[in-house]
């Protein structure tokens, strides 16, 4: 099972690195490996909070997240999102922004580092509010029940999410925004505007994914209850279709959460190579492990065997959320943001391990199956 998941991850790795050994030498080579371990260590809770996700849809749209997702991943945000980056903020044609991005990669880098408060603002933003809602919501399971308990009952509070976000926004553009590192200047205007648009996104994409989801649910009861009187119509009818929207609509917002996770990706990589292609190599050979790690557990059922799994992915969103907001001021070291994931995720996972013992399960699959089936 592991190579079956993996093998596209390994094929891709081998012809990836030894493009760049052709094309650039060994000092290529060890540029584009140095991404890909990048990228895989700043996404890793990007893979569970995938996974949760990717779970609830069938093995056609797994295929579909692993092809197109990839290419939309790799070639969209790895390659022409920087390019239409520069082309928006230095109000230049995308061709142009191509040829200075091949031609006069220094000034290319420059102006990519000047967008960045609109990054981390729009990115900060779409984050914080999955980190809110996943915080917000009742849960059988409580990992740091002590914070969880009481947010959870705040959360009865349909907008509070929205409100502190917004509350973080406005502080952000009054304070962190001003006499920011990233190009100078007063960006409050743009850190506004770029965090509302992340909000928006966020809430569009999530609540369309959300609405066909509950419909899903709804027909699949409906669905259920006219089989047990009349089989033959088992299997058939609107489930089948709405499945289709739901699946599709939940696709579309896997793909905006891993643009939101590959900002600080985009932007820590020019801190190895302001080459574009080096670039988008790198990040893409870590795109392509993060993406067969999501359908990895997806298929172990690894989320309903260790189940504070997810917890430990949302606080690491969190995290993320809030430094890169603050990164629109201040420098954070790349090696800060991809170890807090690790750390919190790590302790999840203890966490979990812990909790099995203590109820006699030995994390097995078959109690996976069994947790799976039981709807826990």
């Amino acid at each position: 099972m592991l190579l079956k998941t993996f093998g596209w991850s390994f094929a891709v790795t081998v012809l990836g690195l030894a493009l760049a050994g052709v094309l650039w030498g060994w000092q290529g080579l060890a540029i584009v490996g140095i991404l890909s371990i990048l990228e895989i260590s700043l996404s890793f809770d990007n893979a569970v909070i995938n996974a949760g996700i990717l779970r609830k849809m069938n093995a056609f749209w797994q295929k579909i997240f692993l092809t197109v997702g990839i290419i939309v991943a790799v070639f969209g945000m790895r390659l022409v999102f920087p390019v239409v980056i520069v082309a928006i903020t230095a109000k230049i044609g995308p061709i142009e922004a191509v040829d200075l991005a091949i031609n006069n990669k220094a000034h290319y880098e420059e102006l990519v580092t000047s967008a960045h408060p609109a990054i981390a603002a729009f990115g900060g933003m779409f984050l914080l509010m999955i980190f809110l809602d996943f915080i917000f919501e009742e849960r059988d399971y409580k990992w740091l029940a002590w914070i969880e308990r009481p947010m959870a009952k705040l959360g009865k509070l349909d907008t509070l999410s929205i409100i502190i976000s917004l509350v973080v926004l406005l502080v952000s553009a009054m304070t962190v925004a001003t006499d920011v590192a990233h190009g100078g200047g007063d960006k409050s205007a743009t850190v506004l505007l770029s965090g509302v648009a992340g909000l928006i996104t966020y809430l569009v994409v999530a609540g369309i994914s959300g609405y066909f989801e509950d419909k899903l649910e709804d027909a699949e009861e409906e669905e259920g209850e006219e089989g047990a009187a009349a089989p033959a119509k088992k299997g058939t009818g609107a489930a089948v279709g709405l499945a289709g929207k739901a699946a599709f609509f939940m696709f579309l917002y896997l793909e905006v959460i891993d643009a939101s996770f590959s900002f600080d990706g985009v932007i820590s990589a020019f801190a190895i190579t302001n080459d574009i292609f080096e670039m988008a190599l790198g990040l893409g050979i870590g795109a392509m492990y993060i993406r067969s790690l999501t359908v990895f557990l997806v298929r172990k059922g690894t989320l309903d065997e260790y189940v504070y799994l997810e917890h430990g992915a949302h606080y690491a969103i969190g995290a993320l959320a809030v430094i890169l907001l603050i990164t629109i001021k201040y420098e954070i070291p790349e090696v800060v943001t991809g170890l807090i994931g690790v750390v919190l995720i790590a302790l999840s996972y203890w966490s979990s391990v812990v909790k099995n013992k203590r109820e006699g399960k030995p994390g097995a699959e078959g109690g996976a199956r069994s947790e799976v089936a039981s709807g826990v």
